[in-house]
């Protein structure tokens, strides 16, 4: 049964991260175009800044695959393949959860698994860390960046499964509504304190050198005399990027619990049998 339920939540990621790929295409990725603009726009004016200061021309490295092959073959490629991955961890996490959340039809169970996903994976650590498009963040903190992002993936998910499991214990005591309740209210503060004690990446020792700010978005370029050359990074583009990465993690879970629940109701409970799953898998 449970190679069974992987096998699903696979194929449900690969469908759930192609409906990804095509809203990517269409929405995000006129914003990441945006963003190589004006990255592209701004490495020109600071070469010119150099080249007025007499200071030696940085070299240029040249692009391995192309921007079609990138917004094409390499996104379409990388999403199906995360969705496939996200869909197996999911269908893992929804094993598990048979029998030991309560009396749930597998559809229902299917639903807040995928809505735990979004939460746990992408929206909370989301809230500390936005994604950010191409032109904004610096080579030189890139390991530091990535190191702190997983930590707070990892916060927020071992933090979501304390809750459900808090629930649980809760339950008999308070009542199902008022220990989910209590559950989730200790999440919040958990995962508060783990946000309020992590750095933000404007902070991060490798940045010190671009002033005093929260966060790694390109500010205005300016000359010796203090005069702006090149404006910081569009407001519009930033927010669009971040509204349709949200959007499209949204999508994908969405897609993967909607999908998966019919296919687990078939297989935990095919016809003409009655009752519910409440046995351990």
């Amino acid at each position: 049964m449970q190679r069974a339920l992987v096998v699903r939540g696979v194929l449900c990621g690969a469908l759930a991260g192609l409906f990804m790929f095509v809203f990517a295409r269409i929405l995000s990725e006129p914003q990441i175009q945006k963003a190589i603009n004006y990255e592209s726009g701004r490495d020109a004016a600071q070469a010119l800044l150099d080249k007025a200061a007499g200071l030696p021309a940085e070299s240029v490295e040249p692009e391995i695959f192309s921007r079609t092959i990138q917004a094409d073959v390499g996104m379409g490629v990388g999403m199906i393949a995360f969705g496939m991955a996200m869909g197996a961890l999911f269908a893992v996490v929804y094993t598990i959860c048979l029998g030991r959340v309560g009396n749930l039809a597998p559809r229902s169970l299917a639903l807040l698994v995928a809505a735990g996903g979004f939460l746990g994976i992408y929206l909370v650590p989301f809230l500390k860390y936005p994604a950010n498009p191409p032109a904004i963040g610096h080579a030189e903190t890139i390991r530091q960046r990535t190191v702190l992002y997983l930590v707070m993936v990892l916060a927020s998910v071992l933090f979501l499964a304390l809750a459900v499991w808090l629930g649980q214990w809760l339950k008999p005591r308070f009542g199902n509504w008022n220990a989910s309740l209590l559950a989730a209210a200790a999440f919040v503060v958990a995962i508060g304190v783990v946000m309020a004690l992590l750095p933000s990446f404007g902070e991060l020792a490798g940045n010190r050198q671009y002033g005093n700010f929260a966060t790694e978005t390109s500010q205005p370029l300016v000359n010796r005399n203090g005069a702006i050359v090149y404006p910081g990074f569009p407001a519009d583009v930033l927010f669009n990027f971040r509204l349709y990465s949200v959007a499209g993690q949204l999508l994908l879970w969405s897609a993967i619990g909607l999908l998966f629940a019919p296919m687990a109701q078939r297989v935990l409970l095919p016809p003409g049998r009655a009752g519910t799953v409440g046995a351990r898998v």
